[in-house]
């Protein structure tokens, strides 16, 4: 795949991955993990700080964020019947792919927090094919995340 540009994403009507919800306890320190382990940029975090935004996000890429949902916020989720209930209730895992050094840079900084990590696996099926080496890891609040790397 080549280089796109804004006016190709514009007309090309692939679906994407917009962004994925995470209940956390703490949302300031769950974008500081998000920060400072995983290497994501946090998004909103001075406006959640603040009061004017109800949670912050981290950037995956420039079209995919994270949402760090409190769980506070449980009881008004309210758009859809049992939406409340999913607080708790963390989904088997998300998978963030890395090139080589973003992945060993990775599980250094995980590793330097004293962040268990699972062993290397290899070959696994992915959206890009089978990754060359993966591993998983939890976040502070119980979600399952999946590192990997197909170059």
């Amino acid at each position: 795949m080549g280089d796109t540009t804004s006016l190709e994403r514009m007309t090309d009507h692939t679906p994407r991955l917009d962004h994925v919800v995470l209940w956390v306890r703490d949302p300031v320190a769950a974008a500081d993990f998000y920060e400072k382990a995983v290497g994501l940029r946090p998004v909103r975090l001075p406006e959640f700080v603040s009061g004017q935004a109800p949670f912050p996000s981290v950037r995956v890429s420039e079209e995919t964020i994270l949402d760090l949902m409190p769980l506070t916020a449980a009881e008004r989720m309210t758009m859809l019947p049992g939406s409340a209930d999913s607080a708790g209730h963390p989904v088997n895992h998300v998978c963030l792919s890395f090139d080589g050094d973003g992945f060993e840079a990775l599980r250094a900084r995980l590793e330097e927090r004293a962040v268990p990590v699972s062993d290397l696996s290899y070959g696994s099926f992915g959206a890009r094919g089978e990754a060359r080496r993966a591993f998983y890891f939890r976040d502070p609040d119980g979600n399952i995340f999946e590192a990997r790397h197909y170059e």
